[in-house]
């Protein structure tokens, strides 16, 4: 998953999308501006955490913003006509003060929190919100925009000039700039309500997960997990104050990772449901009233626009273009996937049944049968394979040889830069030449102040108008092994470490002179196609062959296990395509509300858990069986910011029939080759959002994607 940070503005939507939340160590700093106020001035302008302090982030935000404001009546106030260079640029260029604590605040809230940094962030969220409305609806500022676009075909632009002008006015008009005075004012107070709102969910959504772990009273309760484990479960009951119990903390998604394991079926049953029902009022907390509130705002904000829904006004810059056609794309693969999930139910009773059971599958049961049947039909043993994956070997002997081998990219290991916390790794990335091509920060596990899911962000952007290289994060939410012992993965946690490696090379190959437009500044359901595509060089033999070694005996992991875990892959999609599928479906039919139906949901909790029942119902999915991959109540990627992914978690299925057309073009071309790796670098990785997406992706690959790849691979149709 990809956050970024718009220059322009700091627009409510852009500043939610990467509200997470963090905090530096403690120090004895006063609560002030200074450090914000100039470029940092460790190498490559990274943070310098040890100068930060929570304190400071108030006057800091506000010391921006009133710069910010002065900026932009600057460009207001000069008295030559509006040209690209003293308006377009100039805008660009403004509001570098906010940009800064913006991205270490936003980014430390999202990855070690407490509750003065969700205080701070209840408390600024709506002001930034309303400043950076005060710049988008400001009629003076847009009408020199407008002049400069109105006058844009006797320009001599470039195209990423062109670009940008394009960009600026349309995301202008989109934020309300051609509505009446009355109706912007409606939109400030939308927005404004939005941020609260949506800040709130998040918050919400987030204790939910990290604060209500299950606890049960013995250690029979949890048979079938490994020794470690149920240390870890005693050792985190003792911290929740349950000492001498059990605790299985959350994780991000409706399933749960230790389900597999768990023998006792009453404990899978348990856990599954304190997953399921997080923050739907059974346990205290309750965000459904929000999620209504939040669609309602949505819908009246659309309706103002003159759009029927949220869905239709908020998809107009993605490469899909409206609902219908991200609706049809996925509607398309529905029957395949329905037929799927009943025929893979059956085989699960029946596996059931062979081992003595007297019930049906269940969610809480599905994976345990479902990784049972895989083990006999392709003799692949889930926990065996995860004797192969070192954390630090996936790493650097995977991610990073990959990247080695495609782009001629090296890595250094360094300790001199500060970092937010003492998990977190930082490497210097040079290119083939020797050249500093920016700074990497890796922040691998999962601890109760950081929000679940995985995700790439930039604490610096490459540009040329400021002569910046990019400075990166990946954060991820792997459980951390007991002291003293080896920090493996699972195969998805591999998988995940490429995808989001996939972000980033995405960002430090940007080649752009503005940050509006540079590296992964691009349409929600294009940025997480770079990021797929790299997840293919996880299983490519050479790549593998020098990562995959077991933890203690060195061995390679051998090629007929990979065989099985390729084969297996098909199998169970009807569950894990089913969960996404139905969470992309049930995100679309949030955002195809009107106002009226949207109001009907207010203060009628029941109402709310009624219509997620019935779209997913309508479907046609087994939804009993396979549940959404989030219910509602906890759907961050579209609850949780005033934009985010709304209307747009169908991007991961979209982007997914991008990467599955590229990898077949990969195949057809030679696979992991230098030649490839900078075809693809200078085709894609390198373009960012300068221009449009089919015509990227046909100067790429020659061609048009096809579904017909991500169909095979999925195993929903016979690739022979």
């Amino acid at each position: 998953m990809r956050l970024k940070l718009a220059p322009l503005a700091l627009t409510a939507s852009a500043l939610a999308l990467v509200a997470t939340t963090t905090a530096c160590s403690p120090t004895e700093l006063t609560a002030s501006t200074d450090y914000f106020e100039a470029d940092s001035t460790l190498p490559f302008q990274a943070p310098d955490f040890t100068k930060i302090s929570e304190e400071s982030y108030i006057p800091s935000f506000e010391k921006g913003m009133e710069l910010h404001l002065e900026e932009i009546q600057a460009i207001i106030d000069n008295p030559y006509e509006p040209t690209f260079e003293n308006t377009i640029v100039e805008l660009e260029k403004s509001g570098r003060m906010l940009g800064r604590v913006s991205r270490v605040f936003f980014q430390l809230t999202g990855t070690n929190t407490n509750d003065r940094l969700d205080e701070i962030n209840t408390e600024m969220s709506p002001k930034l919100t309303a400043h950076g409305d005060s710049i988008t609806l400001n009629p003076e500022l847009f009408e020199r925009v407008k002049a400069v676009y109105d006058n844009r075909d006797t320009l001599e632009l470039g195209i990423e000039d062109a670009k940008l002008l394009d960009e600026t006015y349309s995301s202008m008009v989109h934020a309300g700039a051609l509505l009446t005075e009355e109706q912007r004012e409606e939109v400030k107070e939308i927005n404004t309500q939005l941020s609260m709102l949506t800040t709130e969910f998040g918050q919400l959504a987030r204790d939910a997960m990290a604060t209500q772990p299950l606890i049960v009273d013995t250690r029979e309760e949890l048979a079938g997990l490994s020794e470690a484990d149920i240390d870890a479960a005693a050792t985190l009951a003792a911290e929740q104050g349950q000492e001498g119990k059990f605790a299985i903390a959350l994780q991000n998604t409706t399933q749960q990772p230790l389900l597999p394991t768990l023998e006792n079926r009453d404990t899978r049953e348990a856990l599954f449901k304190l997953s399921h029902d997080r923050a739907d009022g059974k346990r205290g907390v309750d965000t459904r009233d929000l999620i209504a509130r939040i669609a309602l705002l949505r819908a009246e904000k659309a309706a103002l626009f003159g759009q029927p829904d949220w869905a239709t006004y908020t998809m107009y810059d993605r490469m899909a273009k409206e609902p219908k056609t991200a609706l049809d794309f996925m509607e398309q693969m529905v029957p395949a996937l329905a037929a799927t999930q009943r025929r893979e139910a059956e085989l699960l009773n029946a596996a059931i049944r062979a081992d003595g059971g007297d019930f049906d599958v269940q969610p809480w049961d599905w994976y345990r049968y479902a990784n049972r049947i895989k083990a006999e039909q392709f003799d692949l043993d889930e926990d065996a394979v995860m004797e192969y994956f070192v954390l630090e070997n996936v790493l650097e002997d995977g991610v990073f040889h990959m990247a080695e081998e495609l782009y001629g990219l090296t890595f250094e290991r360094r300790t001199d830069l500060p970092v937010y916390h003492e998990d977190v790794w930082v490497y210097t990335v040079f290119e083939a030449d020797g050249s500093e091509l920016g700074v990497f920060y890796f922040d691998p596990f999962q601890r109760p102040s950081k929000r679940g899911g995985a995700w790439m962000s930039n604490f610096v952007d490459q540009s040329y108008l400021w002569d910046t290289k990019p400075v990166i994060y990946n954060v991820l939410n792997i459980p951390k092994a007991a002291e003293g012992e080896v920090q493996l993965v699972s195969f998805d946690w591999v998988n995940t470490t490429f995808h989001e490696f996939g972000h980033a090379l995405h960002g430090f190959f940007a080649d752009q002179q503005y940050e509006s437009l540079s590296g992964t500044a691009t349409a929600r359901d294009f940025v997480e196609y770079p990021s797929q595509v790299h997840e293919m060089w996880a299983t490519w033999p050479s790549i593998l062959s020098n990562y995959a070694k077991h933890y203690e005996t060195g061995e390679t992991i051998p090629d007929e296990m990979i065989e099985k875990i390729e084969a297996a892959a098909k199998f169970n999609q009807g569950y894990d395509f089913g969960e996404v599928v139905e969470a992309a479906l049930l995100d679309m039919k949030w955002h195809a509300l009107s106002p009226d139906e949207a109001r009907a949901l207010v203060g009628n909790p029941e109402a709310v858990d009624a219509f997620e029942r019935q779209s997913l119902t309508e479907l046609g999915l087994e939804i009993d069986l396979v549940p959404p991959r989030y219910r509602s109540t906890y759907f961050n990627h579209i609850f949780s910011s005033p934009t985010g992914y709304s209307a747009g978690y169908y991007s991961y299925l979209w982007t997914e029939m991008l990467d599955r057309d590229s990898r077949e073009w990969f195949r057809e071309n030679g696979g992991l080759t230098r030649e490839n790796g900078d075809h693809y670098r200078k085709t894609v990785l390198s373009r960012g959002g300068t221009m449009d997406y089919f015509d990227m992706y046909q100067t790429f690959a020659g061609r048009q994607p096809n579904v017909q790849a991500m169909l095979e691979a999925r195993g929903l149709v016979d690739g022979s």
